[in-house]
């Protein structure tokens, strides 16, 4: 059973005491897991939603709670969430409700369902995206959602909003809406004053970088020596200056200028536990392509603790400021500020190379 005191000694070991509005969503989501799949039908309601600016600890309360549920449970980032069920789409069936059969096997022995980062901006994925919420509700599954979005400003593009509003009045009928207000960013105060050189993940400017670069990449790699091939993923041909096992080391130009998807960058995620972006010219992000490119990216390496390693020719937080040609630019650089900490650092799944030969001596 969690239970709010269980939820703010968790909290309290990362050193946080939650305020108010993250005190709503621990009461909440306590209401929400109060009991068995089967109690699920006389909640108060079938899911939380808990929405406000990047870095005001949504993803932190709904993990922190995440990680003590004891049900059945899965955690989806939404871009793989897409990718996935659009895959199954197309092994499915024929049927008269195709998306409903497959949301229902997709769904079928899961009890809470979480969601960081949910967003529609696209008219195809908001179908997609509210037949399942609405196949799910059915099911009984309870669903937990964080987003920078409340409800109602999901879906802007006014083009497409009102086809997207029978979805937000299910998520208002159906879920407990909770907004972040507070005034702390978690991530841009995380680890204040504790970054060092040696911590260093973003490089400014390019001039000088090429022998950092390749020393961090030998650090990681058991074969330091840096040799450009070409590589496949996700079915596209993507130039390389060198791939280890751990690390990946390319080009901005060829990993966010040429056109690709955020398919592209989950197969890199999949494959690589780092990528090492080089030369990347910050003029190129007034482009609206690469800029939205970049956003995937950080996204996806985000959510995955994935580590990210940037040369450009301008500090790249400072680059981000006042670009709008993408959705979400301000949640990328509030993540930005959280992957130079040393908290995230020390979620990565990155191995030294003298740790590895460690830990192959003990093995032998």
């Amino acid at each position: 059973m969690i239970d709010p005191l269980s939820i703010a000694s968790a909290l309290a070991e990362k050193g946080i005491v939650a305020d108010e509005s993250q005190q709503r969503a621990i009461d909440a989501l306590c209401v929400l897991l109060g009991g068995e799949r089967a109690y699920a039908g006389r909640l108060p309601y079938q899911g939380v939603y808990c929405h406000g600016l990047p870095g005001r600890g949504k993803s932190l309360i709904v993990d922190t709670v995440y990680a003590l549920a004891t049900c059945t449970k899965r955690r989806l980032h939404f871009h793989q969430f897409i990718r996935d069920v659009n895959r199954l789409l197309v092994q499915a069936p024929t049927s008269d409700d195709r998306l409903g059969d497959v949301s229902r096997a997709w769904l079928k022995g899961i009890d809470l369902l979480y969601f960081d980062e949910f967003h529609v901006h696209d008219i195809a994925d908001a179908f997609l995206m509210g037949r399942f919420l609405e196949t799910a509700l059915a099911c009984g599954t309870r669903i937990v959602l964080t987003s920078n979005y409340s409800p109602r400003n999901l879906l802007p593009d006014p083009e497409f909003h009102e086809r997207f509003e029978p979805t937000i009045e299910r998520i208002e009928r159906h879920f407990e809406i909770v907004a972040f207000d507070g005034e702390r960013d978690y991530r841009e105060q995380n680890d204040a004053g504790r970054t060092t050189a040696a911590e260093q993940r973003f490089f400014a400017p390019l001039e000088g970088t090429r022998e950092p670069l390749w020393a961090l990449f030998g650090e990681y790699e058991a074969q330091a020596a840096v040799h450009p091939t070409t590589m496949e993923v996700a079915g596209r041909s993507l130039p390389v200056t060198a791939a280890g096992r751990q690390l990946v080391w390319v080009n901005f130009d060829a990993l966010c200028g040429a056109p690709r998807s955020h398919l592209d960058y989950l197969a890199l995620a999949e494959r690589w536990c780092g990528v090492i972006v080089d030369r990347l010219e910050t003029e190129l992000l007034k482009r609206r392509d690469v800029l939205q490119r970049f956003v995937w990216l950080v996204d996806i390496l985000y959510d995955r603790k994935h580590a990210l390693f940037i040369a450009s020719d301008r500090p790249i937080r400072a680059a981000l400021v006042g670009l709008d040609g993408a959705h979400d630019v301000s949640r990328t650089t509030s993540r930005l500020a959280e992957m130079q900490s040393h908290g995230y650092a020390s979620s990565l799944g990155l191995v030294r190379k003298h740790v590895a030969a460690h830990s192959r001596e003990a093995i032998d």
